[in-house]
């Protein structure tokens, strides 16, 4: 069974008027009065082209289909992780937002392998024992949920993505079949072992290889990524149980890396969660939102010049991303990923360090906004743990950064080279202005009202499934199973209640 998007009808007469009234809003703004802001954030949706349902046109796996069903279990198991103390589900948990709720990970040598968001701790004693007890990996957990609806790229530098899709997004012809580049192949090179996989199947052959997120530093030194996954594979192979799950999906029981890819790929890809009041609201409903929700979207989709925010120009489209790479200055935090600026050496250049361009540095790619809600805390490095704060920062990054709250983080978290190294993103943010670079972020004047009005905006982009345990269970294994290997990681939070 495939999920297919299907476009809800809207009453053809109520868009052909806002259709007529959305032609103003390509020249002004539109009335500020209250009881003309449907017609407002309607018109401005038209202009925008959205419908609010970013799966349509897809064609995506349903969790109930075979292989999202084996990916399921191996998405759950500890056995993929080298010392079989962590697994994919570590740092994206259904119940967690499709992440792990903390700014940066703790992949392997957690003190509770099994306890996951706030209170999960690095047991310094652990094997690899360079760490004291903080963060163990240097960015935020990106969220699974809507992963499949990605077309270009793929992390927040962009290290896995589809040469095919940007090459048509740069309005490039005959670009199809140019493959997809991973940190596997050099830049820009298309990575022969992902020739078959989605762009989602491609991502999910490095976690495994990476020693703080799932290898852990017990296991010998590998010479390749590959010689990591085929033990990986020949360690599945082993099991009898692997094997029959295995032959439900696949039809027999080989058990190869692509095959782990492919299938821990197709469950993630079953993550659709679309169905939010913004999409009801853009179909018909206008009581599906807010009177604050519908001025912070008016305020989301209009221009500057036209009193709003600009937010749409990179958070595009329905999917709300335009898939780009900006500088944002979010605060650097964590250990960071060792880049030397001249003052510190554990700062992250963000894209540059994939393309090696200077126009690419402290860029990172921007995020879909769908869910939002649950997916923070927010930023590259996380350093925002709510939602309002993460707004305050894109509206003016460096008043935010001025008056940064360092309580918000959790006391395990390295920052005390936040403002050193932030300062240097700040810099280049403001060199681009000064240059007007194309796309650069611009600040923006605002109220405490609009505060509140574009965070209203965006929980009601929140699919209410994300917040239902109940309806999340399909996503999430039994906890009182095991797994084929014995190995499920049945999660639990701080107070010892299962996610």
């Amino acid at each position: 069974m495939l999920y297919k998007s299907k476009k809800r009808n809207n009453d053809s007469s109520q868009l052909l008027t806002l259709a007529i009234v959305s032609a103003c809003l390509l020249i002004t703004a539109c009335s500020s009065d209250d009881a003309d802001l449907d017609v407002d954030v309607m018109s401005l949706a038209i202009v925008r082209g959205l419908t609010g349902d970013p799966s349509t046109g897809r064609t995506l796996p349903s969790i109930d289909d075979p292989k999202p069903q084996l990916g399921k279990k191996l998405f759950f198991t500890k056995g993929l992780g080298g010392d079989d103390d962590s697994a994919c589900v570590t740092c994206h948990h259904p119940s967690l937002g499709g992440g792990d709720n903390l700014s940066l990970s703790i992949g392997v040598g957690a003190e509770d392998p099994d306890l996951l968001g706030p209170g999960r701790l690095h047991d310094v004693a652990a094997v690899g024992g360079v760490f004291d007890g903080g963060p163990t990996v240097p960015r935020n957990a990106p969220t699974t949920f809507n992963i499949g609806m990605w077309d270009q790229v793929l992390f927040h530098d962009g290290r896995v993505e589809s040469l095919s899709k940007i090459a048509g997004a740069n309005g490039d012809d005959g670009v199809d079949g140019l493959g997809i580049r991973t940190p596997d192949s050099e830049f820009g090179v298309a990575d022969p072992r992902a020739a078959n996989d989605t762009l989602v199947a491609a991502q999910s052959r490095f976690p495994v290889t990476s020693p703080e997120q799932m290898h852990g530093f017990s296991l010998p030194t590998q010479d390749t990524n590959d010689k990591i996954r085929d033990a990986l594979a020949v360690k599945l192979a082993g099991d009898i149980d692997w094997g029959n799950e295995f032959v439900i999906a696949y039809g027999d029981s080989a058990i190869s890396y692509d095959r782990i890819a492919e299938s821990i790929g197709e469950y993630e890809r079953s993550q659709v969660f679309v169905n939010s009041p913004w999409k009801a609201y853009v179909e018909g409903n206008k009581t599906a939102i807010s009177d604050s929700a519908k001025r912070g979207a008016k305020m989301f989709l209009s221009s500057i010049p036209m009193g709003g925010a600009n937010c749409i120009s990179c958070h595009a489209g329905n999917f709300l991303t335009d898939e780009q790479y900006h500088v944002l200055a979010t605060p650097q935090i964590g250990r960071g990923k060792g880049d030397d600026n001249g003052t510190l050496s554990n700062d992250d250049f963000g894209r540059f360090r994939e393309s090696q361009l200077d126009f690419d540095m402290y860029r990172f790619r921007t995020p879909s906004l769908l869910n939002v809600e649950v997916t923070g805390p927010w930023g590259h490095a996380g350093a925002y743990t709510s939602l309002e704060n993460m707004v305050r920062h894109m509206l003016n990054p460096a008043e935010a950064i001025a008056n940064y709250d360092f309580s918000q983080l959790d006391s395990t978290v390295q920052a005390a080279d936040m403002l050193t190294n932030t300062q240097f993103a700040l810099t280049q943010l403001e060199a681009n202005r000064a240059s007007n670079f194309s796309g650069v972020h611009r600040n923006v004047a605002f109220t405490e009202a609009d505060v509140a009005d574009l965070v209203e905006f965006l929980k009601a982009l929140t699919d209410p499934c994300v917040k239902d345990r109940s309806c999340l269970a399909p996503w999430i294994p039994d906890t009182g199973e095991t797994g084929p290997d014995g190995l499920q990681l049945n999660a639990k939070d701080s107070t010892g209640a299962f996610l």
